[in-house]
């Protein structure tokens, strides 16, 4: 692939306002290939590839969900966990209202709106992962510790 320009996003620029150091990831996009496609393309393990998902309450409030790129969400867990009755994704045009990236280059940095985060607890233990920076085809490597400093997510067991 040739040398592309990293991405300026408004991820990118609360990860540089941050000092939090991260790697620059550009990979061929595809159309619904998700992190099957990005970690093949960077050539890590899926497991470290995390997804950043927008989903609501019943009471449709946003909130962030990130999760390892080979596992689910279980909704169900996640609402006990919230004391909420029910858990369910954001349509694409919802989720891209609040967080103000297209889906499929959703960041949980510097979203439009400010939203809860979510984190499967099982990612703290990789030494580098890997999320959107805000645009198609572009991921930042972090280490997970880095990531939690910034966005003070709640950690959870949801993972299926």
């Amino acid at each position: 692939m040739a040398k592309e320009k990293t991405p300026v996003t408004a991820a990118v620029r609360l990860l540089r306002q941050s000092g939090l150091p991260f790697t620059d990831h550009l990979y061929d996009y595809e159309e619904k290939g998700g992190t099957a496609v990005s970690s093949r393309e960077l050539g890590v393990d899926e497991h470290c590839v995390i997804k950043t998902l927008i989903m609501e309450d019943e009471r449709k409030n946003p909130l962030i969900v990130l999760m390892h790129g080979d596992r689910q969400v279980s909704s169900r867990e996640l609402a006990r966990i919230m004391g909420v009755k029910a858990i369910s994704a954001c349509s694409p045009e919802t989720a891209n209202r609040h967080s103000g990236y297209l889906v499929g280059g959703t960041s949980p940095f510097g979203t439009r709106k400010p939203m809860p985060v979510f984190m499967e607890e099982t990612i703290l233990a990789l030494p580098k992962i890997y999320l959107n920076g805000g645009k198609r085809g572009y991921l930042v490597g972090m280490n997970p510790e880095d990531v939690a400093q910034l966005l003070r997510p709640t950690l959870v067991s949801v993972a299926v």
